[in-house]
C-alpha cells in the first residue's frame, strides 16, 4: 500500500467513525426507514409508471399513514389508558380474590395493586428511560418520524441506484454478488414480512380466545401479545398462559381450561406451523438464531432491533454460506 492509498484508507476510516457518531442518536429511525422502504418498494415499482417518481412515494407514505398509523394510534390510546388504569389500581381484575387464593395456597400475603404499579413504572423505564424522559422521548420521536418520512421518500425514489452502487462496491464476481444479494433479500423478506404477519395473526387469534373466556382489557393484552409474538418459541403464551391460570384461580375452571386448550391447540399451532412455513423457508434461519437476534437487537438499538437483529445475523449467515461455496470452488 503506497502513501496515497494509505491516506484514502485513513480518510475513509475517520469519515466512517464520525458518520457513526452523527447517525447513532437516530440509528433506530434510520433502520426503521430502511425497513419501511424495503416493504413499500415493490408497491412503488408498480405505482411509479402511473403516478411518476415524485408522486408515487408520497402516495405510498400517505397510504401507509392511513393503513398503519390510524389503527396503531387507536391501539396505543387504548394501551396507554389501560396502563393508567392499572397504575391507579383501577382494573377489571378481581384482585382481592386472587390475593386470597394466593394466601390460601402459599400462606403469603401479596399486594397485587402495588405490584401492578411497579410493573407500569418498570415498563415506562424500559420504554423511555424514566418518567421524566417522556417529554424528551416525545421530541426525539417527532424528529425521528420526520427523518423516517424523509429517508423513505428518497429511498423509494433512488432505491435502484443504491442497490446498483452496492453491487459495484462489493469486490466479488458479479454472479456471486447477485447470489449473495438474492439470499439476503429472501432472508430479509422472511424476517420482516413473515414475523409481522405471523405475530399479528397469532395475537388476533389469541385475543379472540381471551375475549371468549371473559378476560378484561382484551385490546391491551392483544397489543402486548402482538409484540411478544415476535419472539419465537415464547410468543403469546406469556399472556394467555397466566390468563388461564387467573381464571382457574377465580374458580372459573371451565373458562380457564377452555383458554388453556385453545392456546395449546390453536394459538400455539400458529407459531408451530405458520412460522416455519412463512419465515424459516424464506429466511433459512434457525428459530434459536432468530430469538438471539431479537433479544440482542432490542437490547442494542430498541424496537426496530426486533427485525434488525435477526436480519444482521441472517446477513452474516448468508455471507458465510457464500464464502464456503466460493472457498470450496477454489
Amino acid at each position: 500500500m503506497n502513501r496515497s492509498q494509505a491516506f484514502l484508507v485513513l480518510a475513509i476510516a475517520v469519515a466512517a467513525a464520525l458518520s457513526v457518531l452523527i447517525v447513532l442518536p437516530f440509528i433506530e429511525y434510520v433502520f426503521g426507514a430502511l425497513l419501511l422502504a424495503y416493504i413499500l418498494y415493490p408497491f412503488h415499482r408498480r405505482l411509479e409508471p402511473h403516478l411518476g417518481e415524485f408522486v408515487s412515494p408520497i402516495a405510498l407514505l400517505a397510504a401507509s399513514g392511513i393503513v398503519v398509523l390510524v389503527p396503531l394510534w387507536y391501539i396505543i390510546q387504548s394501551f396507554v389508558r389501560d396502563l393508567q388504569q392499572i397504575a391507579r389500581g383501577e382494573t377489571a381484575l378481581d384482585i382481592p380474590e386472587i390475593e386470597a387464593q394466593i394466601l390460601d395456597l402459599t400462606g403469603v400475603e401479596v399486594d397485587l395493586a402495588f405490584q401492578f404499579e411497579l410493573f407500569v413504572e418498570s415498563l415506562i423505564e424500559v420504554l423511555f428511560g424514566s418518567v421524566t424522559n417522556i417529554a424528551t422521548a416525545g421530541l426525539q420521536f417527532s424528529l425521528g418520524l420526520a427523518l423516517v418520512l424523509f429517508l423513505v421518500y428518497y429511498l423509494l425514489r433512488e432505491g435502484e441506484e443504491f442497490v446498483a452502487w452496492a453491487h459495484q462496491l462489493v469486490p466479488l464476481p458479479a454472479a456471486v454478488t447477485s447470489e449473495l444479494f438474492d439470499q439476503i433479500d429472501r432472508m430479509t423478506w422472511g424476517v420482516v414480512i413473515g414475523h409481522i404477519s405471523v405475530a399479528l395473526l397469532q395475537a388476533v387469534i389469541a385475543g379472540v380466545g381471551l375475549w371468549v373466556a371473559g378476560i378484561p382489557n382484551v385490546v391491551f393484552w392483544t397489543f402486548v401479545m402482538a409484540v411478544l409474538a415476535l419472539l419465537p418459541l415464547i410468543g403469546a403464551f406469556l399472556v394467555w398462559g397466566p390468563a388461564a391460570l387467573y381464571l382457574i384461580a377465580l374458580g372459573d375452571v371451565t373458562a380457564g381450561v377452555f383458554l388453556a386448550i385453545y392456546g395449546i391447540a390453536v394459538v400455539s399451532m400458529v407459531d408451530n406451523y405458520a412460522r416455519p412455513i412463512v419465515i424459516d423457508q424464506q429466511a433459512h434461519l434457525n428459530p434459536g438464531v432468530i430469538l438471539v437476534g431479537v433479544f440482542g437487537g432490542v437490547y442494542t438499538i430498541g424496537f426496530t432491533g426486533l427485525f434488525v437483529g435477526p436480519i444482521t445475523l441472517g446477513v452474516l449467515a448468508a455471507t458465510l454460506r457464500t464464502f464456503e461455496q466460493q472457498y470450496e470452488q477454489l
